[in-house]
């Protein structure tokens, strides 16, 4: 059954694109419709049919699934008579007993309590306001959701169990266990979660619950024309501080070890691209792909497009705008799939604890590689992709 109060019951809704601030109506639209900026070609919105409904059902679905994949093994690894297995709820024990409490840390908030906060806070949101009330603080809670989405990494953790399958199945004999299935079904259970998530919509079914409640709706977010010249130049500034912040953490991540493999007394250090070689030497040439892509171009190729970005708005160019709005986004998307290597180190470390015979320590490169991800993250939240539309004359 459809909403007693959907978004697209005005027939044209007035909004303002958020990555190139031109004001767009936008009409009723139908299912499987969407609505893109003819600036900038951004998707303003998407209807996917029962949208909210399937958020609550697969939010719910997801956190089943979540707890399905606490209890039991998720992944068991035995060798030369000796075994070990990896589960969610150990592996923090295991990286904190050895003085890895900052990837404890990682582990716990982009995999288990993010994703966690955002699909309950979906279901507190959607199941009352479905049917027009309105939930405390709803507002806020919102907000809160769209900020925490970039920061659940769910998916990349699979992959990154994946790759530490591939880095081990020579060395020893592998299982997988009851939780690695659920952990799949949660994944892609969180996926579509995300997929049927329009920021427009949620946001004007907020505003018509808020209204008929009489709440007062206090603006979150300046439009583009009404911030002022001191905030940009502000987050120009602080963009170019995060990618200073980068670079510095770049050099330590590729050169230093980002594990240590010992064994039998004898300790083998490897750096990024040590894993890289060592995959291809193996014949594991797609996963050698996906790593050398993810841990070495996408992070250069993240810090270059962002500097250039932000040097073209400092300069105020009018050139290649929407070719720039393009490489923005795209640095946005795939920065964050640069994690994979430090899940493989997680995985491995809290994975291969053998005692004298076989365990694997995490490098000094892991800390500056997640530090390097995290920083190249802020740096293009910070950046206004707003200001590669502005006029010249505006902000002087």
């Amino acid at each position: 059954m459809p909403n007693n109060l959907q978004a697209t019951e005005i027939c044209h809704t007035q909004i303002q694109c958020l990555e190139c601030a031109l004001t767009v109506n936008i009409p009723i639209l139908k299912e499987k419709q969407k609505a893109q900026c003819p600036r900038c070609g951004y998707t303003l919105s998407a209807i996917h049919r029962n949208a909210n409904q399937r958020i609550i059902a697969f939010s719910i679905t997801a956190l089943i699934f979540l707890i399905a994949s606490l209890p039991f093994k998720f992944l068991s690894f035995s060798a030369n008579g000796l075994e070990n297995h990896f589960d969610a709820i150990t592996s923090f024990f295991v990286l904190i007993d050895n003085d890895y409490q900052l990837l404890a840390l990682i582990e716990f908030l982009t995999i288990f309590a993010i994703p966690t906060v955002v699909l309950l806070s979906l279901i507190y949101l959607l199941i009352p306001m479905n049917k027009g009330l309105y939930p405390k603080h709803a507002r806020k809670v919102l907000n809160m959701v769209f900020t925490l989405i970039p920061w659940s990494m769910v998916e990349i953790f699979l992959i990154g169990a994946l790759v530490s399958l591939i880095k081990i199945i020579s060395m020893a004999e592998i299982a997988l266990g009851l939780s690695f299935y659920a952990f799949i079904l949660f994944a892609l259970s969180m996926t579509i979660v995300i997929l049927h998530i329009d920021k427009r919509e949620l946001y004007q079914l907020l505003a018509q619950v808020e209204k008929k409640h009489k709440i007062e709706i206090k603006q979150s977010k300046l439009g583009a024309d009404q911030v002022p010249s001191n905030a940009h130049a502000l987050s120009v500034q602080k963009t170019w501080a995060l990618l200073l912040t980068a670079v510095v953490f770049y050099i330590p991540a590729n050169t230093f070890p980002i594990m240590t493999t010992h064994f039998f007394g004898q300790n083998e250090a490897s750096t990024i691209i040590g894993g890289v070689i060592l995959l291809w030497k193996s014949g594991s040439y797609p996963i050698a792909a996906i790593v050398f892509i993810a841990s070495v171009i996408i992070p250069v190729a993240k810090i270059l497009v962002l500097a250039w970005l932000n040097y073209s708005v400092q300069k105020q160019s009018h050139r290649l705008s929407l070719q720039r709005v393009k490489w923005y986004r795209m640095a946005e998307f795939v920065g964050r799939w640069s994690m994979i290597d430090v899940f493989v180190v997680i995985i491995l470390a809290s994975l291969i604890q053998l005692g004298p015979t076989m365990s694997i320590t995490p490098g000094a490169a892991t800390l500056a590689f997640s530090g390097l991800v995290i920083v190249t993250m802020l740096a293009a939240m910070s950046f206004e992709p707003q200001l590669i539309w502005n006029d010249r004359k505006k902000y002087e």
